[in-house]
């Protein structure tokens, strides 16, 4: 049958038939095409497809898959939109993974292992609240752009034409078609992760172990499952686990005396072991001996996200280890490792400290205990690293009196320090997050300011001790004076005004640096640069400024980018509020504002009242600075935020705009037709209709002329008349009615059609604003705006309008950076 004739479900029918006819079709969600184990016979359902039986938690499922039709469609894509589907739903904790997913179109089919890719959903503050099927959105790119290399390095791809028997044959080797219910179900490295959340809901409340109290001496439910899962007969086969199984208790490997266990050194279980006999009856134990090691390595994957936070648990990418390692050979000296001496105060599992090759002059430490058995399990298993140079050490609470004797000496010593390099990667935890600002979490203070360190030096460095990175280099710098700090961070330790006083205390010079995106490390969210810096702490240098690589997610080297202190530093904020408190001036709506970079954009919108924001920062826009409040909102808008502007500010312009009344009218239309202006008459009047009843077909009077009044010129000091007196406006901004460049008229005809078009809407609301136009065509799931409309035309025209404000936004652009609001 040729494929390509076929719509998507039809597709899907031929599909199963010709390749998994021996296998069951189950319904998961929104998932387009699941097969599992132990067919059953069903009647014919829709478009011919078995129809689909009643779905249970336990499913065994073997291929998780996206469809679609034709073979225009990019593969990978389709896998992104199919991650997208599983962690919007969470599919990955209601039922257990397969071993592959995949993806397939009329030409071809593509599978890749379920593991390549679970770590994604394991993101910090990634957003999945998104339409899958919306190829357009940032998360989409952004995890486009995060899967990318595992989907090409990884993937297996046939096509229907020249590869059709190898494809049936790797079904029929990867699939197993029966399987007994009276089987257990293998624990894989693709499926441990639900297991262990299977295992908390149902054995670890019955274990005699008051958890609170547990995770604050830093052992967590992870340790007794992994005990459980690496044993035989009810016994622990690895002794040197941080908890060990012993047929009918767990044994800690040390005595904890305050924990809240029944004993000090054993703990039982509540219920004489009946849960935990019911689960491990379904699951099988232990996995296959060459899952081990992968299980125990990605231990970080099974703790709580505020404990990871805390601890740093997150794997530096082997591609930016060999990198940093390379550019401290070019800084050192290719004999560096046999030159100088090297600690990586937090190591975690000790993956930074991969392919360096004199272990002799290497020590690792970490702040948890169950990461120190982790890399002494890996001494005994090839890896090089002295086992007693391995060391358990809290770098922000510990004294440097509880380090190795070895250690201890090089740190006190001024001359032996000139020759240590502190290497790492610290946690990036801090106070606040993006849920804190989005008004959906708390702040996480707890995170950074409990640590001894934050407390110590709070008064030297301010602010920036919030991070957890930043307390790690001030401690490094005052009390290890003069060694080499080689580390992973954020860039704020460049340009962030929140980091000015600390830039000021750490004064050490920087030899070379290179950064790379943000998402390329594990379980770091999106689009932020994080940069490698060498520097030198014996030598005395405020930064100002440096050149640096830039390197893709693949390694590619994309340019030089410079990178500086911007001195006497007022930002865009502190030019918008001047804007404030005009005299006879009537609010028309409230702008949201927070933070002066573009990696606070997405705050940045207007809406009519501030009650409906989650923290009301920003500014009011009145009848007297629509103008300014348009050029702000232009200003950042118009140029697209990307993984390496992130963290460039927005700056107080210099005065070249006050006389461009050509980009005064341009940033006016941009604001009244972008997505970022919620101006909704749900929530109050809508004082900004750029149009009149006449030019868009409506049949009912306005309750507010004021824009297209404005727009006009018809709004003078004093007038009279009811809209004048309600909205008087200053004339010294421009003369008479306002003019318009071709982009900008433009942007008003894109907008007027579809105007017209709404209001050829039998229930159109007269006082409709942008934003109520675009809800009344996309609809909403959940609160939120869908990406997408149904209405053919209505996408046509918003398509239109949408290219036509690409053309205003970069007109726009040019002259951004012309009056000073970006350097």
């Amino acid at each position: 049958m040729n494929y390509l004739k076929l719509r998507e479900e039809p597709l899907k029918t031929v599909v199963f038939k010709d390749f998994f006819s021996d296998y069951d079709y189950t319904q998961i969600g929104n998932i387009d095409f699941v097969i599992s184990a132990s067919p059953r016979h069903y009647g014919e359902g829709k478009d011919g497809l078995p129809s689909r039986g009643e779905v249970v938690s336990n499913v065994k499922s073997l291929l998780w898959a996206e469809a679609k039709q034709g073979k225009s469609h990019d593969i990978f894509e389709s896998f992104v939109q199919l991650i997208l589907t599983i962690g919007k739903e969470k599919t990955f904790e209601k039922y257990l993974p397969p071993k592959y997913i995949g993806a397939f179109d009329a030409e071809k089919f593509a599978f890749i292992e379920y593991h390549s890719i679970q770590e994604v959903f394991y993101q910090n503050d990634f957003n999945w609240n998104v339409a899958p099927s919306n190829h357009e959105t940032k998360e989409f790119k952004q995890l486009h752009a995060l899967c990318e290399k595992q989907l090409s390095e990884n993937s297996i791809l046939f096509k229907y034409a020249s590869n059709s028997k190898e494809l049936q044959k790797f079904i029929k080797l990867n699939f197993k078609s029966v399987e007994s219910d009276s089987v257990k179900i293998s624990v894989t490295k693709n499926n441990f992760v639900f297991v262990f959340q299977k295992w908390c809901e149902s054995v670890k409340d019955s274990i005699a172990v008051d958890w609170e109290k547990a995770q604050k001496s830093g052992i967590i439910p992870a340790d007794f499952f992994l005990a459980d899962l690496l044993s035989s007969e009810n016994e622990s086969l690895k002794e040197n686990l941080f908890v060990v199984l012993k047929k009918t208790k767990y044994e800690l490997a040390k005595r904890i005396d305050d924990m809240g266990f029944l004993t000090s050194m054993s703990v039982g279980f509540l219920d004489n072991q009946r849960d935990h006999r019911n689960f491990w009856a379904v699951y099988e134990r232990p996995p296959k001996s060459e899952y081990w090691d992968y299980i125990i390595g990605r231990r970080d994957l099974l703790v709580p996200q505020d404990i990871r936070e805390r601890k740093g648990s997150f794997f530096t990418p082997k591609i930016w280890v060999e990198k940093s390692q390379e550019y401290l050979s070019d800084v050192l000296g290719e004999n560096w490792q046999d030159e100088y001496y090297i600690w990586d105060c937090c190591a975690g599992t000790g993956n930074l400290l991969n392919g360096l090759t004199n272990y002799r002059n290497v020590w690792a430490s970490t702040l948890d205990k169950a990461d120190v058995d982790v890399m002494v399990d890996r001494v005994n298993n090839g890896w090089n690293m002295f086992e007693n140079h391995i060391f358990q050490f809290d770098f922000l609470n510990d004294d440097f009196d509880k380090l190795p004797e070895e250690l201890r000496k090089i740190v006190n010593d001024e001359e032996k320090r000139k020759k240590l390099v502190i290497y790492i990667n610290p946690p990036y935890a801090e106070a606040a997050n993006a849920k804190t600002i989005n008004g959906t979490g708390q702040n996480r203070t707890d995170v950074a300011v409990k640590q001894k360190t934050y407390k110590q030096y709070l008064e030297t460095i301010g602010i920036a001790g919030r991070e957890l990175f930043a307390q790690f280099f001030i401690r490094i710098y005052s009390e290890i004076s003069g060694c080499v700090l080689g580390e992973f961070s954020k860039l704020k330790i460049l340009q962030a005004p929140n980091f000015e006083r600390f830039r000021n205390v750490f004064q050490a010079k920087l030899l070379k640096m290179f950064a790379v995106p943000a998402w390329t490390f594990d379980n770091v969210k999106g689009r932020f640069p994080i940069g490698f810096f060498v520097w030198n702490t014996a030598e005395k240098e405020i930064f100002s400024e440096t050149q640096a690589d830039i390197f893709d997610e693949n390694g590619s080297f994309l340019q030089t980018r410079k990178f500086a202190v911007i001195k006497d530093f007022h930002s865009i904020n502190d030019w918008i509020i001047e804007t404030r408190n005009r005299a006879n001036e009537k609010n028309i709506g409230f702008m949201y504002a927070n933070g002066a970079d573009f990696q606070h954009n997405s705050t940045n919108y207007i809406v009519n009242d501030k009650s409906q924001l989650p923290v009301p920062r920003g500014t009011q826009v009145t009848t007297k600075n629509i103008l300014e409040i348009s050029i702000y909102l232009a200003v950042r808008q118009s140029i697209e935020a990307t993984w390496l502007n992130d963290r460039d500010q927005f700056l107080y312009p210099n005065d070249g705009w006050k006389t461009d009344l050509e980009f005064q009218s341009d940033c006016l239309a941009f604001t009244l037709f972008h997505g970022q202006n919620r101006i909704s008459s749900e929530h109050g009047e809508n004082h900004w209709i750029p149009f009149t009843e006449s030019e868009i077909g409506c049949k009912k009077a306005f309750k507010s002329h004021f824009m297209s009044d404005f727009i006009a010129g018809k709004i003078k000091e004093n007038s009279e008349d009811v809209q004048g007196s309600l909205f008087e406006i200053e004339t010294d901004k421009f003369s008479g009615k306002m003019v318009f460049s071709e982009e900008a008229k433009a942007v008003f005809d894109a907008g007027r059609e579809l105007w017209k078009y709404y209001h050829s809407q039998k229930n159109a609301n007269p006082d409709a604003s942008f934003y109520d136009i675009r809800k009344y065509f996309q609809g909403e799931t959940n609160g939120r705006m869908n990406a997408s409309s149904e209405d053919e035309k209505y996408t046509a025209l918003i398509t239109d309008l949408r290219a036509k404000m690409k053309v205003l936004a970069a007109k726009i652009a040019e002259k951004v950076y012309k009056y000073g609001f970006l350097k």
